[in-house]
């Protein structure tokens, strides 16, 4: 017992003088560029009023850090010894010198020397340069920092010592892997990827750099692996093929997965043959835009998605193309994000699937020719603005599926050539205003259950049924469209139809109900229920009638 409470007390006066512990040299990451802590010679420390310990592998890192601390908070600080390595003395009593020897690990060679060093030792290491105290370190790395600053232009919030600093990947260079430049790059730094094949283990980006692909070189992960793992804020990666990821029935891979970050830019890239293409998980304010995504697997099971967002906000997906995924576009928990400028084709499943995913807008997106088209679930403040929902064919296909979703806007956007064009099934608060229906199967069905909706100023063009539901009352309101096949007249020539337009076909009520009454489309007795049913309505649903049919043509072509 006495024993322990001596070893306590031992450790609460370490704590309480505030001394340095052994760096695990090797094993230890810098505090403040996140490189291997390898040369005993260049060890530092700073410890805090409350005892943590920040390691560090150079005086150059220990004093940019210290910068950016507030005094208040920090205790003590310590260098290691250069004449005795891995020995550590206080920076507040020790001579510091810039080697004209070997480097330090940042490259400014500063080196610390205990009190009482001879001074030959000090003359063979500093090569006549002055000597330095700590105060003259901290201006030293200050005044280099602010110079450096005018060469380069890094993200925000890059630390400045680094923002000058490129680092070449060549396939016969000095650096000839990305892991290894990842290593060498101090945060903010610019690493440039030159022309060849790169294959080497998953990447893991942990410090904030940019990183540059010249000519579009190849990160092969050779159907084995993920290729790349970002975990750090204000990471840009730009203009490299990403390709062979493999099929994994286990983990999520991804040719690029970002996670518990911020501020990222995925730019320009190629990916080819990944299993997920772009994912992302628990991230903010990241852009991705003007990657092309292109996957062959016909299987849904062997396929992952496009570009996949999972527990996201102030994200923008901007002019992709993606193409061959399971879902295109993949949102689940993503709040207040932007996608527009996108084209998603020839997809498995979807081009566009989302869930739980408030207050996002989608504009100007080309949605075609994938296996069920677009869907939009369990949702609420969503826009749909300027899209094209074009030739998606099916039996439990559509251009737009809407489940289970309040306040969602559908505005001016193409629907063609869809087995189904819109499909309103438990919405609240529908607008749909100023789109285009041309060559559909169904332009719009409007389930039952779809209340306080508006269909106005939409165009109805070559479709086979206009408007079908499944019930006789709606609690949607259709005013001011135009249809191609309304019969009415307008006498006083004010673009108004003079005889309200009932725009549901008792055929399609038949079908509705019987699905392989299909076969009688284009027969002359699904003609004549038509025409008996305009004559004197009995079936169709009273509610569902556009008091006032455009004469014309409404939505922009």
């Amino acid at each position: 017992m006495r024993r322990a409470a001596l070893l306590a007390l031992l450790l609460l006066g370490a704590c309480v003088r505030g001394g340095p512990k052994a760096i695990d040299y090797a094993d230890a990451s810098c505090d403040y560029c996140r490189m291997v802590i390898s040369d005993p010679r260049y060890g530092a420390e700073l410890v805090t009023t409350t005892g943590k310990v920040h390691e560090f592998d150079s005086i150059e890192c220990l004093a940019s850090y210290y910068a950016q601390a507030r005094e208040a908070t920090v205790r003590s600080v310590w260098v290691s010894d250069f004449a005795r390595p891995g020995t550590l003395i206080s920076a507040a009593t020790a001579t510091f010198v810039r080697a004209s020897g070997p480097a330090s690990p940042m490259g400014k060679g500063l080196t610390a020397f205990a009190p009482g060093t001879d001074s030959a030792t000090i003359e063979r290491a500093s090569g006549g340069t002055p000597t330095l105290r700590w105060d003259d370190v901290l201006a030293l790395v200050k005044r280099e920092a602010t110079v450096a600053t005018h060469d380069a232009s890094p993200a925000p919030s890059a630390p400045a010592a680094s923002r000058s600093q490129v680092v070449d990947v060549t396939p016969d260079g000095p650096v000839r892997t990305l892991g290894r430049a990842l290593e060498l790059a101090r945060p903010g730094a610019r690493i440039v990827v030159h022309p060849g094949t790169y294959r080497e283990p998953t990447i893991v980006v942990g410090k904030p750099v940019e990183i540059v692909g010249e000519g579009l070189p190849v990160l092969d992960g050779e159907g084995q692996r993920q290729i790349m793992t970002v975990t750090a804020p204000n990471v840009t990666v730009r203009g490299l093929h990403f390709r062979n990821v493999g099929t994994s029935f286990v983990e999520d891979r991804a040719a690029i997965k970002v996670v518990e970050t911020t501020d990222c830019v995925i730019e320009g890239n190629r990916v080819d043959d990944a299993f997920f293409g772009i994912y992302l998980a628990r991230v903010s304010r990241c852009r991705i835009a003007g990657n092309t995504l292109h996957a062959s697997t016909t299987t849904e099971a062997a396929s992952g998605n496009g570009i996949h967002l999972w527990t996201a906000d102030s994200v923008t997906i901007a002019d992709n193309q993606v193409v061959g995924h399971r879902d295109g576009i993949y949102f689940e928990f993503v709040h207040d994000s932007d996608v527009h400028g996108n084209v998603s084709e020839g997809n498995l499943r979807y081009g566009l699937h989302f869930m739980y995913s408030n207050g996002c807008r989608y504009q100007g997106n080309t949605f075609r020719h994938n296996g069920s088209g677009v869907a939009v679930m369990y949702t609420k403040g969503v826009e749909m603005l300027g899209n094209r929902f074009e030739q998606n064919w099916g039996s439990a296909a559509y251009g737009l599926l809407l489940k289970e979703i309040s306040d969602v806007r559908v505005e001016r956007n193409r629907f063609s050539r869809n087995t189904t064009g819109l499909f309103a099934d438990g919405t609240t608060r529908l607008t749909a205003r100023g789109n285009e229906f041309a060559d559909n199967g169904w332009a719009l069905r409007i389930e039952a259950n779809a209340q306080d909706g508006v269909v106005t100023g939409n165009d109805f063009i070559g479709n086979t049924f206009d408007v079908a539901t499944n019930a006789l009352q709606t609690g949607t309101t259709f005013d001011g469209n135009y249809f191609e096949a309304y019969g009415g007249y307008d006498l006083d020539r004010d673009g108004v139809g003079d005889v309200p337009h009932r725009p549901v076909r008792l055929f399609s009520v038949v079908v509705e109900r019987n699905e392989p009454a299909m076969i009688l489309l284009r027969s002359f007795f699904a003609g004549l229920l038509d025409a008996s049913e305009r004559l004197v309505p009995a079936l169709t649903p009273e509610t569902l009638v556009d008091a006032h049919p455009a004469m014309r043509r409404r939505a922009a072509p």
